[in-house]
């Protein structure tokens, strides 16, 4: 809130320099009226006029309250000498009651912009506008030729007051809701951050714990005791991480590590996708690139969504073969992952299913990807992974 009075305390400086300059400017265009001012008249005003113009640049660049008292003394004395020693008994001219009106509204009235923002300001701007409404009315010596003026006076001051005390109310009450908005936009941005994080969990537990406990629901059927013994180590090793809380990074398909690398070769990794299959039991043919550079965070999710791909073979397809063709071009890999089982109807997969539609298909969409499956009963299954360079 500070920093909101601040800026609006400097708006309103701003305010009152260029409002009370455009007064002093026309004040002097009005002194230049032949026939408007005598030459003593004119001889006291222009010094008075110059110092008015000081008190205002001041008043701009500070806001200290001495140069809004300066510019009220020397613009009442202006008024004071225009309205005696130019005149003596005669009433005023046109020229001089432009000059007085000019002198009385914007250029001492401009102060009202920085006197309405505390109670001691609002005091100074009462006495101010007396002063110069006083003036005014001693300059014209209460006779008609005081009307134009003294209007002038009144709606000038009333005008510049209620514009300064309308920014002084609006600017805290739109900075307020610019910061409302911001920390809407923060809780939004939390719970969006909570949500990706809740889904990659899921992933996470998914390709590793979730997929070692479905190994022992069937007994560990295919799979020999040393894989399944070394794969429930490396979850073990997950979860302690976990407890003691570890943000795990995936670093090649079913493991994970805290410490990733910036950017790894796509060919230096497979081959570990390949062991790890071959003693689970599936036996993985590759073809194609044998070496492609990708970013850490894509190469990742490639890896982690085509293990899921085999992953689902091994359980699903009813055979112990598949085959993994990768190609690239300028700006995609590719992995195509296909075997000769089961198959199945797509059409009849519940929506509810986690494995292929989060560990697949959003895991690659999250790094700018996408998966696309087919498949139907008896003619096996064939997905096609696609990641960016």
């Amino acid at each position: 809130m500070q920093r909101i009075f601040k800026e609006r305390d400097r708006l309103l400086r701003k305010g009152a320099q260029l409002t009370g300059l455009a007064g002093s400017i026309a004040t002097f265009l009005a002194l230049l009226i032949p026939g408007g001012l005598d030459r003593l008249a004119l001889a006291v005003s222009l010094p008075l006029l110059l110092v008015i113009v000081g008190a205002q640049y001041l008043l701009g660049r500070n806001g200290h309250l001495r140069w809004a008292a300066l510019l009220v003394i020397c613009g009442v004395a202006m008024i004071l000498v225009i309205g005696f020693v130019g005149t003596g008994t005669s009433g005023l001219n046109l020229g001089e009651q432009a000059v007085i009106a000019c002198v009385a509204s914007p250029a001492i009235g401009s102060i009202a912009l920085v006197l309405v923002t505390t109670s001691r300001r609002l005091i100074m701007l009462g006495v101010a506008f007396g002063a110069t409404l006083a003036s005014v009315l001693a300059a014209a010596r209460l006779s008609t030729d005081a009307l134009v003026p003294v209007m002038l006076t009144i709606t000038g001051w009333f005008a510049i007051a209620i514009a300064g005390w309308w920014i002084a109310q609006s600017i805290p009450r739109v900075m307020q809701r610019i910061a409302e908005i911001g920390r809407a936009h923060l809780a939004e941005r939390h719970a969006s951050e909570l949500e990706a994080q809740r889904r990659q969990d899921a992933r996470l537990l998914h390709d590793t714990v979730l997929a070692t406990l479905t190994l022992l629901a069937h007994s560990g059927v295919g799979v020999s005791p040393a894989a399944l013994r070394q794969q429930a180590g490396d979850d073990a090793r997950l979860l302690r991480q976990l407890r003691l809380g570890g943000l795990p990074t995936p670093h090649r398909s079913g493991v994970y590590t805290l410490e990733p690398a910036s950017e790894s070769t796509l060919g230096s990794t497979l081959e570990s996708v390949k062991q790890r299959f071959k003693r689970m039991g599936l036996d993985v043919d590759w073809h194609g690139s044998g070496q492609v550079l990708l970013p850490s965070t894509v190469l990742d999710s490639f890896l982690l969504a085509l293990g899921e791909c085999l992953e689902n073979v091994r359980r699903h397809a009813g055979v112990a073969r598949a085959d993994v063709t990768i190609t690239d071009d300028d700006t995609t890999v590719r992995a195509m992952v296909t075997d000769a089982g089961v198959g199945f109807d797509l059409a009849a997969v519940s929506p509810e299913r986690l494995g292929f539609a989060e560990s697949v298909v959003a895991r690659l969409r999250d790094v700018g990807g996408n998966a696309r499956l087919f498949s139907s009963p008896g003619s096996g299954t064939t997905v096609v992974l696609e990641v960016p360079k």
